[in-house]
């Protein structure tokens, strides 16, 4: 049955776990709405003829409303009106909610491609390889307009905005190759704007990205994979260098990274922390937060602090700012009795919705969109440069004002108040 419903509407074959559940709830809208609009069609007809006006103020019979035809008339339509809203929100609820084992993959929307970055590496564009049978979550960011992942077999959409987060997720069930297109207008490129999921078996998965990674490592031996100023290499620990990024900045004038008092909230700890603003409201350090705080420094004002921190909108690069909220994200204080290790906090992002990141830090930090780590920063440009628009070299992705070129000697921040 559920196979010729959906032969019979058209759709794309179910390759998802939730592509059931959500063309059950089509199929649903769609029987009840075509039975009610056939009913009311049948009844404006009998109408029609069993009360036409035969001359001028006379009808052929008396009309005399009755209580149960009103309740009928009003309480069918809202009563399956209510039913959708409530199998539509658990199944809403379900779908912005990722398995706790989930795999991330970093993807980065620009025109007119998608590029796709694991935690540890390699990356792609337009191709994403994940495992069969097993969830994937999907963190999505812009870097010039508006996009819409959409992969028609998964039945999942989910707009890519520039200047935040947005996530998806899905769970192949079974081995295959499904389509990505954008579903969102984004220009004369638009219809050209496609990609390619292939769900591999997991075994074939694991050595697929065991070989890519060892490759990865190899190159980096070698000397292959060098950078320019402005880039991070996608191989090196994120955290280490975002470290010397943070002392080249003047950031330590401020901030402290062992817990002590200082000018502006200590690092220690500060990735997942709630904090509470001079507002009255409350915040979670997440990359969303800790990005806007150095881009935007008096959006959202730490209580107890002065808004004296400096603005980094130019002075840093997009990668240089994943380097650095790489290294925050790392200050954690071991639990008592345990060895010191990297983990991430439990707390979830309240700000952009994402639930609570899982598992250990990676060794390395998420690899680099086409050769940068744009991917994993909510920033995008205010204006768009055509010769740097080639993969190779993304530019930062900030969409307050347009960055300048790095080419300049960074010059060490004033004291500042306030977090990241």
């Amino acid at each position: 049955m559920n196979d010729l419903l959906r032969r019979m509407l058209f759709l794309p074959p179910q390759g998802s776990t939730v592509a059931g559940d959500i063309d059950q709830l089509h199929y649903f809208v769609i029987i009840t709405t075509f039975i009610l609009s056939t009913l009311i069609g049948l009844s404006a007809f009998f109408f029609f003829f069993r009360y036409r006006r035969r001359r001028v103020g006379q009808l052929t019979a008396k009309v005399e409303p009755t209580l149960w035809f009103e309740l009928l008339v009003i309480g069918l339509p809202t009563f399956f009106f209510l039913l959708w809203a409530v199998i539509g929100y658990r199944d809403y609820i379900r779908i912005v909610t990722p398995p706790a084992n989930s795999i991330d993959v970093y993807v980065m929307a620009k025109k007119w491609m998608w590029k796709f970055a694991y935690p540890d590496g390699p990356n792609s564009i337009a191709v994403l390889r994940v495992p069969a049978q097993r969830p994937v979550r999907l963190l999505m960011t812009s870097r010039d307009v508006i996009h819409s992942f959409y992969v028609p077999d998964f039945r999942i959409k989910q707009d890519v905005v520039p200047g935040r987060y947005t996530q998806a997720w899905f769970e192949a069930t079974q081995p295959g190759r499904y389509q990505i297109l954008c579903a969102e207008y984004c220009g004369v490129g638009h219809s050209t704007m496609w990609g390619e999921v292939i769900a591999m078996p997991p075994d074939e998965f694991d050595a697929w990205i065991t070989h890519e990674r060892q490759g990865l490592g190899q190159r980096r031996d070698i000397g292959e994979l060098s950078t320019t100023p402005t880039e991070i290499d996608p191989a090196s620990n994120l955290a280490v260098q975002g470290r010397q990024i943070a002392a080249s900045q003047g950031c330590f004038k401020c901030h402290s990274i062992d817990g002590s008092p200082h000018i502006g909230p200590t690092w220690l700890d500060l990735y997942g922390r709630s904090e509470r603003l001079a507002s009255g409201d409350y915040v979670t350090a997440d990359e969303g937060y800790i990005t806007e705080s150095m881009m935007d420094p008096r959006a959202k004002i730490v209580l107890g602090y002065d808004p004296v921190m400096p603005t980094y909108q130019g002075r840093i690069t997009a990668p240089e700012t994943a380097a650095v909220i790489e290294f925050i994200r790392s200050l954690r204080r071991p639990e008592p009795g345990a060895a010191p290790s990297l983990t991430y906090p439990p707390a979830a992002s309240s700000r952009i919705g994402l639930p609570a990141p899982r598992g250990p830090v990676p060794p390395t930090a998420p690899a680099s969109l086409g050769g940068s780590v744009t991917g994993v920063l909510n920033q995008a440009p205010a204006t768009r440069d055509p010769a740097r628009s080639a993969p190779e070299t993304p530019p930062p992705t900030q969409n307050i004002s347009p960055p300048r070129e790095n080419t300049a000697t960074p010059q060490p921040a004033p004291s500042g108040g306030r977090a990241p």
